[in-house]
């Protein structure tokens, strides 16, 4: 009975820290803007292609097939999690064992899983600390990015460890015990051999420490993934859900201005058509101007850095990183929150996203091929965000490169971006050696 008060202790902390976390998060959702979602079957079967599937992450063979099977077993180990909360709130040992044969499937893949879950890890550590990886790198990738990843994935590492572990002395308690051990489970049954001269007290004592070291690093990580880039294994399947199933080249239009020209179109709309509308700002200044799920493509980010090494402009050596822009946004919103949570949505510190963390260069350095969008394995759309802080620039500020200008220029003058008059339009065919009998 003490085991099951101090388990529901650590158990309504964890939830209470966690809500406490995630509460700040739905908080800043609140100043963001609307974006409607619809085409829920086209939706989920996206989701099921990107985020179960794993589609995408397969463009790295042999990285993305380890990153896939990570991912998959957590699924299937994560049912293993559910049944030790049973367990430990209601003094009950492995409850869902009555599910017979299905249940020792689902144990020995999560047995299974753990072990290859383990091994991923080690090589995904031994890349980030001995291979100079480039796209790990980045004037965005501080140390602090860098400790990071190596503290989450040392705490799966871990988490698979002590799993393995479990399940290993609970083979060796049940046996020395005369008893039948429930679920199957492969990989422990070959460690257990490495224990068998163990005495009945130390295996005893060893199976319950990996079980509660076990579940108390969930608890723990739980806590941690939402202060860390990991935080995408909560957010990436609904990231995925919702992100834009539009073809990537297809470029949104501001209703606002959408609308004024089809007043100044319509001979029939009233001379104060729209008086009454709110004054809008046009595109993206700071981070409570981006849609919310812009704000969830920076909680997802996995950075990853799959989008910056496919950049044309930063392959060239320009300053753009796509990165770089989905973490400011990220930066930005968390530098702000404190502020939105006091005073509101009327709250100023004086800074923005645009200027104080993303300059008019990095912004102009983007050739909207989407190549950054194709690649991200949980289809995050940079060039929207980009593309939201240039309208800013141009219909805000009236900041734009020369070129831009030029054709802006044109375009109001003579109804096209080349400097000549509409009258001049067909003096290229004069040229021709046409047949004038013809």
């Amino acid at each position: 009975m003490t085991a099951q008060l101090i388990f529901a202790l650590a158990l309504l902390l964890t939830l209470g820290v966690f809500a406490f976390t995630m509460r700040r998060y739905f908080y800043n959702f609140r100043y963001t803007k609307k974006k409607a979602i619809s085409n829920i079957p086209a939706r989920l079967r996206e989701t099921f292609k990107v985020a179960i599937a794993q589609q995408k992450i397969f463009r790295h063979p042999v990285m993305g097939l380890l990153h896939a099977l990570v991912f998959w077993g957590f699924i299937v180990i994560l049912f293993g999690s559910i049944e030790m909360v049973i367990d430990g709130l209601f003094g009950t040992v492995r409850v869902f064992s009555f599910m017979g044969w299905f249940y020792n499937v689902l144990m020995a893949s999560g047995d299974v899983f753990a072990a290859i879950i383990a091994v991923s890890i080690l090589v995904f550590l031994f890349r980030r600390l001995f291979m100079h990886v480039k796209r790990f790198y980045g004037v965005e990738m501080k140390p602090i990015s860098k400790a990071d990843a190596n503290l989450a994935l040392s705490f799966i590492l871990f988490l698979m460890i002590t799993l393995l572990g479990m399940n290993t002395f609970y083979l060796l308690e049940t046996l020395n015990a005369d008893q039948n051990a429930v679920g199957v489970f492969p990989v422990s049954m070959l460690l257990a051999d490495l224990f068998a001269n163990m005495g009945d007290g130390s295996i005893i004592f060893w199976h319950h420490f990996n079980w509660w070291a076990h579940i108390l690093l969930i608890f723990v990580f739980a806590n941690v993934l939402p202060y860390s880039k990991h935080f995408h294994v909560f957010m990436s399947v609904p990231n995925v859900f919702v992100s834009r199933i539009e073809p990537l080249g297809k470029v949104d239009n501001m209703e606002s201005i959408t609308r004024e020209v089809k007043l100044m179109l319509d001979p029939s709309a009233p001379m104060d058509a729209g008086a009454d509308e709110p004054i809008e700002k046009f595109g993206v200044l700071d981070a409570t101007d981006v849609n919310w799920v812009n704000y969830m493509n920076a909680l997802s980010c996995t950075e990853c850095g799959r989008c910056t090494a496919v950049c044309p402009a930063n392959i060239t050596g320009k300053l753009l990183s796509p990165r770089k822009i989905v973490m400011d946004v990220r930066a930005r919103m968390k530098e702000k929150s404190p502020g939105l949570i006091k005073e509101g949505a009327a709250f100023d510190d004086g800074k923005s996203l645009v200027f104080d963390y993303i300059t008019e260069e990095e912004l102009w350095a983007c050739t909207m091929c989407n190549a950054c969008a194709q690649e991200c394995p949980i289809n995050i759309n940079q060039p929207s965000l980009i593309l939201d802080m240039r309208r800013y620039l141009v219909l805000e500020q009236s900041k734009a490169p020369s070129g831009l200008n030029t054709a802006f220029a044109n375009i109001e003058n003579n109804g096209a971006p080349w400097q000549f008059s509409p009258e001049d339009r067909m003096n290229w065919a004069d040229e021709l050696y046409l047949n004038e009998t013809a």
